[in-house]
């Protein structure tokens, strides 16, 4: 189910790290470093409201649906989650729009504000059907319906932003495109709600498990993003601008490929914890450690390495240098943020033990808030930047310590170390080649930081990348087969 998931949403995933780099590109360029950082401080505002009110419904569907015996029972789920859902955003949406016309602020920030909070519940609804669709299998459509919103979110944010919305045009289009993506959605999963009824004592069952992953998400965002408020704060928007840049690339880069990973081994781990018990589990989990391990040590390490030649090709004039700056201490955050996330805490969702969860958030984000005070004044950019790094290491350690009680993630350590002197010696050949700058050095260093990482880690198998090459081949052989 691994495999297969990897392969379905692969094309998705390609599309979004493009459109990625073409969002910084663009919008760093349409848009003043000061309605770039008004639009990232509003990003962060909408996340967290995101994550409070509605992320635990999503988490429900995901991690209930493939325990449901009977279809009477998954519709009631539905039926439960979806009545919820709506009773939720009717309440929100006023409320969001009140918040933003009392709020003391200047009316760029409030616009970019409101466009954000009021497209949330309808980006929830859409989440639930991926969700849904991941859950029982249904990958491709995921995959399509993931595509179909990637694009129309990136041209409806240009189109705004040729209309003069400043630092709310991106967010225009996290409204408006879920709105045209729902009447494609909403037919895929609507057979499995019918005759179902709204449950109490299950809905009881889906808050405690869901909300403390929601609050946990809190701790996360408030971790991911508490720098640029403070930099807002003992600096200004252009500061908070450069720094939301560089991050959206070094950030977004390696989230899309875990997010790509993570989208196919969530609900393949739970599924076989639900079919084959803890032992089916270890074996799932080490299968995604090394396969994780394999992808994302040579994406953070070859991030880090070309963050001046990428910041030439990608980033504005205006932004450019102190982005480049800060790029190799995001990447490492971003590695971190990737493992804390898509592996070590899938140990508390799947023993539904939410609550450890959150406890375990709350560490890293308490001190992220502290070091961001203390080394922002000093170090500016580049002390929000170590903060970040210092607090996801944080995170990962309060993880696995944690989460020993009830559920070990295991590491496969052979791989860690192949993989980690494969990227080691790719780096030393990237260091080696001469900076000619700008996009041909970008793609030399790309080029041949991946020829050498590839050779290497194909030679000594590292990741098991020769084993997984041939599940690959015979999946593509016998298309049928279910066992991956």
């Amino acid at each position: 189910m691994f495999v297969r998931g990897l392969l379905g949403n692969f094309p998705a995933s390609i599309l979004q790290a493009v459109v990625g780099v073409l969002t910084i590109l663009v919008f760093t360029r349409l848009l003043s470093s000061t309605e770039f950082g008004i639009y990232a401080l509003a990003f962060s505002v909408c996340s967290l409201a995101h994550v409070l009110v509605f992320t635990w419904l999503e988490a429900a569907m995901a991690r209930y649906w493939a325990g449901e015996a009977t279809p009477e029972g998954l519709a009631d789920l539905y039926a439960t989650l979806y009545r919820v859902g709506l009773v939720l955003s009717l309440v929100f949406i006023p409320a969001a729009i009140a918040v933003c016309l009392l709020l003391p602020l200047g009316m760029e920030i409030r616009l970019a504000m409101a466009v954000g909070l009021i497209g949330v519940p309808i980006r929830c609804l859409l989440n639930m059907v991926k969700v849904a669709l991941r859950a029982r299998g249904a990958v491709r459509q995921a995959a399509g319906l993931d595509i179909f919103f990637t694009l129309a979110v990136f041209i409806l944010g240009i189109a705004a932003a040729w209309l003069g919305l400043g630092g709310a045009s991106p967010l225009v289009g996290l409204l408006v495109a879920p709105l045209l993506a729902l009447p494609i959605a909403l037919p895929l999963e609507r057979g499995k709600q019918r005759h179902g009824r709204y449950n109490p004592s299950r809905l009881k069952a889906y808050i405690a498990y869901g909300y403390p992953i929601s609050m946990s998400l809190s701790m996360a965002l408030i971790l991911a993003s508490t720098d640029r408020f403070m930099l807002a704060w003992l600096m200004n928007e252009a500061a908070v601008g450069a720094y939301h840049a560089s991050y959206s690339i070094a950030n977004r880069t390696l989230d899309i490929i875990f997010l790509w990973l993570g989208t196919a081994g969530a609900p393949a781990l739970v599924m076989a914890l639900e079919k084959g018990g803890a032992r089916a589990l270890k074996i799932a989990a080490e299968d995604q450690a090394r396969i994780l391990m394999l992808v994302t040590v040579p994406a953070a390490v070859g991030v880090a390495l070309v963050a001046r030649p990428l910041a030439e090709v990608v980033i504005g004039p205006e932004l450019r240098t102190a982005s480049a700056m800060v790029t190799p201490w995001i990447a490492a955050s971003a590695f971190l943020s990737g493992w804390l996330y898509y592996y070590f805490n899938q140990a508390f969702t799947l023993s539904k033990r939410t609550l450890l969860l959150l406890m375990s958030m709350i560490i890293p984000a308490i001190a992220n808030i502290a070091l961001n005070i203390i080394l922002i004044p000093k170090l500016g950019l580049m002390g929000a930047a170590i903060s970040t790094v210092l607090g996801y290491f944080i995170g990962v350690l309060a993880s696995v310590i944690m989460a020993r009680r009830i559920m070990t993630m295991p590491l496969p350590w052979k791989d860690v170390m192949l993989c980690s002197l494969c990227a080691a010696t790719m780096a030393i050949a990237v260091l080696c080649l001469p900076q000619i700058g700008g996009f041909a050095e970008l793609m030399l260093d790309a080029v041949v930081g991946a020829l050498v990482y590839g050779v290497l880690a194909y030679g000594t198998n590292a990741g098991g990348v020769r084993d997984l090459l041939k599940r690959i081949r015979d999946l593509r052989l016998n298309p049928e087969e279910q066992a991956l």
